[in-house]
C-alpha cells in the first residue's frame, strides 16, 4: 500500500522538478556569462583590426596619396612573394629563427641536464640563468649593443684588448651573428624551463632501474631521457619559434635592418611608416599572422599531447 500510494506523489513531482530546473542551454550560457565581457573586449582589440588590415591589404594604398587608393586584389600579395628585397627578408626570418631555436634548444638542453642534478645554491643559480628572459628586449639590445658589442668601451673588445687580441666592430663585421646571439642569449633560460620541467616529469624508477642494470650515462640520455624529452623539445621549438618570427626589437635596435639584417616584421615597419604603403605592409602582416597561426597550430597539438600523456600516466 505504500508503494502504491507514494509513486503516483512521486511521478507528479518529478516533472514539476524538471520544469522547475532551467534548461541545459540556459544553464550553459550562465556559466560563460563572466566571460562574455573578456570576449568581447578580445574581439574587439585583436580580431577588428586584424579585419581592416586583411581588408587593407586588398587595395593599392599609398599614405601619402590617399585619393589614388584602388582596389587591386591579390596584387600586393603577389608583390611581396616576388619583390626581391621582400624575399630576402623572409629568407633572413627563417634564418634567424631557425638558428636561434637550435642554438638555443641546444643550451637550454645542457643548462636543463646541469640544473636538474642538486648543489647547493640550485635555487639561485636557477634564478640568475632565468633572469636574461625576464628582462624588456629593447632594454636587452640594447645592452648588447652598448655595453658588449660598442667597439671603443665594450667588453668584449675590452677582453680582447686585455689579451692583445683584435677590436672588430662586431655589428659592422658580423651584423646577422650579432642579432642571433642577443637573441639565444635572451631565449636560451625559455627552452631550459620547458626541457627542466621535462626532465623533472621523468619516471624515476626507470632511470634508477637502467643504472642497475649497467647502463652508462650516456645510454640512459639517449635512450630514456632524449625520447622522453621530445615532446617537449617540439613545445619548444615551436613556441620560440612563433616568437622569434614576429621579433623586431632586436632587429631595430642593433642594426636597424641595415647590413642585410631586415627581417619580415621590419620590413612591414618600412613599407608602413617609411614608404607610407598601407596595402603592401598590411599584405606582409598578413603573411607574418598566417605563418604564426600554422605553427601555433602545431604547438597547441603538442601541448595537448603533453596534457594527454600527464592524464594518462596518473
Amino acid at each position: 500500500m505504500t508503494t502504491a500510494t507514494t509513486s503516483p506523489r512521486v511521478a507528479a513531482t518529478a516533472p514539476g522538478r524538471s520544469a522547475a530546473r532551467p534548461p541545459n542551454r540556459m544553464r550553459a550560457w550562465a556559466r560563460r556569462g563572466p566571460l562574455l565581457p573578456a570576449l568581447v573586449f578580445m574581439i574587439v582589440v585583436t580580431q577588428l583590426p586584424f579585419v581592416a588590415t586583411l581588408v587593407i591589404s586588398f587595395f593599392d594604398w599609398n599614405a601619402l596619396y590617399p585619393k589614388a587608393r584602388h582596389f587591386t586584389g591579390f596584387g600586393n600579395y603577389s608583390e611581396v612573394l616576388t619583390d626581391a628585397d621582400l624575399r630576402h627578408s623572409v629568407w633572413t626570418t627563417v634564418l634567424l629563427t631557425v638558428t636561434v631555436v637550435l642554438v638555443s634548444l641546444v643550451l637550454g638542453l645542457g643548462l636543463a641536464l646541469l640544473l636538474d642534478r642538486k648543489f647547493r645554491g640550485r635555487g639561485i643559480v636557477r634564478t640568475l640563468l632565468i633572469a636574461p628572459f625576464l628582462v624588456v628586449p629593447v632594454a636587452a639590445a640594447l645592452l648588447w649593443k652598448h655595453v658588449l658589442y660598442n667597439p671603443e668601451y665594450g667588453l668584449f673588445n675590452g677582453l680582447l684588448h686585455y689579451v692583445g687580441g683584435p677590436q672588430p666592430d662586431w655589428i659592422s663585421n658580423t651584423p646577422l651573428l650579432a642579432v642571433e646571439a642577443s637573441l639565444v642569449w635572451q631565449w636560451t633560460p625559455f627552452m631550459m624551463l620547458i626541457l627542466l620541467a621535462g626532465l623533472q616529469s621523468r619516471d624515476h624508477q626507470q632511470m634508477e632501474a637502467a643504472q642497475v642494470d649497467g647502463a652508462s650515462p650516456w645510454q640512459v640520455f639517449r635512450y630514456l631521457t632524449l625520447p622522453h624529452l621530445r615532446r617537449y623539445l617540439e613545445l619548444g621549438a615551436l613556441l620560440g619559434s612563433i616568437y622569434i618570427v614576429q621579433n623586431f626589437d632586436a632587429v631595430f635596435t642593433l642594426t636597424s635592418g641595415g647590413l642585410g639584417t631586415a627581417n619580415l616584421p621590419y620590413t612591414v615597419y618600412q613599407s608602413f611608416y617609411q614608404a607610407h604603403e598601407n596595402g603592401l605592409a598590411s599584405a606582409a602582416g598578413v603573411l607574418v599572422v598566417i605563418g604564426s597561426i600554422i605553427i601555433a597550430t602545431f604547438a597547441l597539438r603538442v601541448v595537448s599531447s603533453l596534457f594527454n600523456e600527464e592524464a594518462a600516466r596518473r
